[in-house]
């Protein structure tokens, strides 16, 4: 007889949703967090969109550790100094179910954790787990410090670098290519004041992405989020291609955080925290493997991230990852049977939402990303257009169609067709 019905490696968003609707449904849930307390390894600052975490907690907004509602996007394409920005504000954004917040990784992942154990799960803090038990090519347990523990079924929701899984044999390596690092830096500010500079009222905040040289001309971008009374900046940067930069990373996010679009805006803030994690990046082309006899896999392990330039996504599809594990475990218990043949019902559950689906429509946006002229010469196009049309230095006006076609034949009308239409069939 095994000593839990469930085991779930990692403490964030997909584990701690699995172990609280496991836990709810009255299962025997042992949640095992490496950190020192749930969310203690995740990087400060993220968006998540409500809709996923809203149907298993309702009004969870009201009791979790939100920072700011977001009522406002923000998308710059940038150059050293230069931004050409497209502002949207609109309650839609605000409206629930389709709303999204500002959270704190920390604090939101450790809330949801401590739900988990409000709901009756046995979660635990501070334990490594060196390795799974396999049996018979059938996942069994794991093993903390030399002792075992065993369980009808494991949920590896461990991060997107899930080295248990890799090292059971279960998936294979992930590769620079499907990740990016992330990095950031959190500034202190007073409340009013970051309400003043992005124009939004105490409980609101902005979500920004800026594309071009944040990322020094390589895959990636920089984005600016608004919490309570700090801000958090930060640059996500294409793993494999951050030995081809001419700057370190430390350069590259210094110069953002000095770029004319940032700086004033983290004007006089205190430097709180610097953090640095491996993210998803490659879409659907990552998700490998999901389930095998006596395993789930879910959230980042599982490759579950939506990265389109105008909006990144990985919260959302964490958390009813981990609610549809849940969902095939229980099924499982019902039948008594926790073999891969029956945890495929979670497989099905994804082709199902909106996960699977979502991936599946934006399959062709990693590779599109992978066009050097985004991040180098569109947005100095863009600029240059916007000069063209604004800078009067009292030399005798030229037609606008002339003075932007320049600009477009700089980059090359034939290029501007194939990437418009590569970039239209991505998305």
């Amino acid at each position: 007889m095994s000593d839990f019905d469930a085991i779930i490696v990692g403490g964030g968003l997909a584990g701690s949703t699995a172990a609280y609707i496991l836990a709810q449904e009255g299962l025997e849930v042992l949640l095992i967090e490496r950190g020192n307390y749930g969310g203690s390894k995740n990087m400060t600052g993220g968006r998540l969109y409500a809709h996923s975490l809203e149907k298993i907690i309702p009004n969870f907004a009201e009791e979790a550790p939100i920072e700011r509602r977001v009522v406002k996007e923000r998308i710059s394409m940038m150059t050293e100094n230069d931004a050409v920005t497209m502002d949207y504000r609109s309650p839609r954004l605000a409206q629930q179910g389709s709303d999204s917040y500002v959270v704190q990784r920390g604090e939101f992942d450790r809330w949801l954790f401590d739900k988990a154990e409000e709901a009756g799960a046995t979660a635990t803090a501070g334990i490594k787990v060196d390795e799974l038990i396999v049996e018979n090519k059938r996942v069994t347990g794991v093993i903390c410090g030399g002792e075992e523990m065993t369980a009808d079924v494991v949920i590896l929701a461990d991060g997107v670098n899930s080295l248990l899984a890799e090292k059971a044999g279960l998936r294979e390596r992930v590769k620079p290519s499907q990740v990016a690092v992330g990095v950031k830096e959190t500034y202190e500010l007073p409340a009013k004041v970051i309400e003043d500079r992005f124009g939004v009222s105490s409980d609101e905040g902005a979500a920004c992405l800026y594309a071009g040289s944040p990322s020094n001309g390589l895959v990636g971008g920089g984005f600016l989020y608004t919490n309570k009374e700090s801000i958090s900046i930060g640059l996500v940067l294409g793993l494999n291609h951050i030995g081809d930069s001419d700057k370190t990373i430390e350069e590259m996010l210094v110069g953002f955080s000095k770029h004319p679009e940032i700086a004033p805006l983290i004007k006089d803030g205190k430097l709180l925290e610097r953090s640095g994690h491996v993210v998803p990046e490659a879409g659907l082309s990552m998700v490998s493997t999901l389930y095998g006899d006596g395993f789930l896999i879910c959230g980042d392990a599982a490759g579950f991230c939506i990265n389109i330039g105008y909006m990144v996504r990985g919260m959302d599809l964490a958390i009813t990852s981990g609610e549809l594990a849940a969902r095939a475990v229980i099924e499982a218990k019902e039948k008594g049977d926790f073999s891969s043949a029956t945890l495929q019902s979670y497989k099905t559950k994804l082709d199902d939402s909106f996960i699977m689906k979502d991936l599946s429509v934006y399959k062709k946006f990693p590779a599109f990303m992978e066009n050097p002229r985004i991040f180098n010469q569109y947005p100095t196009m863009l600029a240059d257009i916007m000069a063209e049309m604004f800078v009067i230095d009292g030399k005798p006006a030229v037609p606008l169609r002339k003075k932007a076609m320049k600009h477009l034949k700089a980059v090359g009308l034939m290029n501007l067709a194939k990437d418009g239409l590569k970039g239209v069939k991505s998305v």
